[in-house]
């Protein structure tokens, strides 16, 4: 075996997840770094309502960014099994044909985000104020698509074959050359929110080529010969059937978001500069129950295609152990610094104050929120894709029902927004337990070969 590849099958199952989880997770919180670094530039140097016009774009980027993500994964589930199982050619069958289709998949998400950014603002029914500003960002936010596509792409295929430590070195380095691109894009060429979108799209795509390169020369999987190089209809539309499920499930989750950020959107500026500067925040928190999900992933992948079952029950339960211990932890401390850590972000006293209040409610519900992602990495790796396509219909429905019930509540008011997420977080995450229990996912744990 490859010194750049790790079989999870042997050894402590709780070990092997959280040796993989660490870089990971090291990787994801660099990746927010983008998002963080673009908020605190904008929101400092370009005001407030600078910061919402960035804001107001994020759900609807991040829909065309799920299809990608979610081909992305299903590639992923199938390579992370062939690779228990030892199927070395079926590895590489799939590693290429994967890179057909999310290639394709970027180029035309790309061209068409682009082409109704527009619309799409106007459908979320973007304030005036802000509505050109938006429109700039999101444009050149959607321009980079395909170098999102290729960066989760070879992410999830490093991930399958047991590394996550190669994808960190490389996004450390696209993550220092954002922060020099943006302090030079926004500070002192004087490109407004548009400099800031596209320092983050040139470091993104400088991290996807710089890995993919690196895997052509370090990973035996990555030798082609003929047989492996060529097109395979048949893999193609498996990696298809796995991912888009999941894809579904990323884009009917953004959607729901998309409600969301429409409903902050009716209450003006202020609100909108506040979910924000949160939604930054729970970004940042996501990122540990994230990690530990993917880490499960393709641990619980590479024993379903090795014939371990009980490891992978084992894995979760302790995951689970490891994931309730951070939502208490990250429960107090925003109880505590909620106010400081929206100052982080913006100057001003009223978004700070909203918030502040709105990460305290929203840290209430934590706790379910890494249920979802650690049960989901369960059944995402046993092959249970479908699951996540029902799971991403239940959000939906909860982020829209809630939304617009709670809105009109004139004693809620604007808390509707924080509260929607929290109560969708309780309703996913008590049916992903169901899902598990019920033990459906057992049945898919079987690897397909072409």
């Amino acid at each position: 075996m490859s010194t750049y590849t790790r079989s999870m099958t042997e050894g402590s199952e709780f070990g092997n997840i959280i040796r993989f989880t660490m870089p990971l997770l090291l990787g994801n919180l660099f990746q927010q770094f983008y998002n963080i670094v673009d908020s605190v530039i904008v929101g400092q140097y370009l005001g407030s309502s600078a910061l919402a016009a960035v804001g107001a774009t994020g759900s609807i980027t991040y829909f065309f960014y799920a299809f990608c993500i979610g081909i992305s994964l299903g590639a992923g589930i199938i390579i992370s099994q062939h690779f228990g199982a030892g199927n070395e050619s079926e590895v590489k069958r799939y590693i290429t044909n994967s890179a057909y289709v999310i290639g394709l998949f970027g180029l035309v998400l790309s061209v068409v985000s682009f082409i109704f950014a527009p619309s799409l603002l106007h459908l979320l029914e973007t304030p005036d104020s802000i509505f050109d500003t938006s429109v700039g960002y999101m444009r050149i936010a959607c321009s980079g698509t395909v170098a999102v596509a290729a960066y989760n792409w070879i992410n999830a295929v490093m991930r399958s074959l047991g590394n996550s430590r190669i994808p960190l070195i490389f996004l450390i380095v696209a993550s220092v050359l954002n922060v020099g691109l943006d302090l030079l894009f926004v500070i002192v060429f004087g490109m407004g929110v548009n400099g800031a979108a596209l320092a983050t799209i040139i470091a993104q795509g400088i991290s996807a080529v710089s890995c993919i390169v690196f895997a052509f020369f370090k990973f035996p999987q990555f030798r082609f010969d003929r047989s492996t190089a060529l097109f395979n209809a048949k893999a193609a539309r498996n990696c298809i059937s796995k991912g888009l499920p999941i894809a579904v499930q990323n884009a009917f989750i953004s959607v729901s978001m998309i409600y969301l950020q429409r409903t902050a959107n009716t209450f003006g500026d202020t609100v909108i500069a506040s979910y924000t500067a949160t939604m930054r925040v729970e970004q940042i928190i996501q990122q540990p129950f994230a990690s530990l999900g993917a880490a499960l992933s393709t641990f619980v992948g590479q024993n379903i295609g090795a014939g371990k079952l009980e490891r992978c029950i084992r894995g979760y339960r302790r995951s689970m152990a490891a994931m309730a211990v951070f939502a208490v932890v990250m429960l107090v401390l925003f109880m505590l610094l909620s106010g400081p850590i929206i100052n982080i972000f913006v100057d001003d006293a009223d978004v700070i104050d909203i918030g502040g209040t709105a990460l305290k409610l929203s840290a209430c519900f934590y706790l379910f929120l890494g249920t979802i992602h650690t049960t989901r990495g369960l059944l995402n790796g046993a092959g249970d894709v479908n699951y996540a396509m029902l799971n991403g219909f239940v959000e939906v429905i909860g982020r829209i029902g809630f939304a617009t019930l709670l809105a009109v509540v004139p004693e809620i008011g604007c808390w509707a927004v924080w509260a929607t997420s929290g109560l969708t977080w309780f309703l996913t995450g008590l049916m992903s337990l169901i899902r598990y229990k019920g033990g459906k996912w057992r049945k898919y744990a079987v690897t397909e070969t072409t």
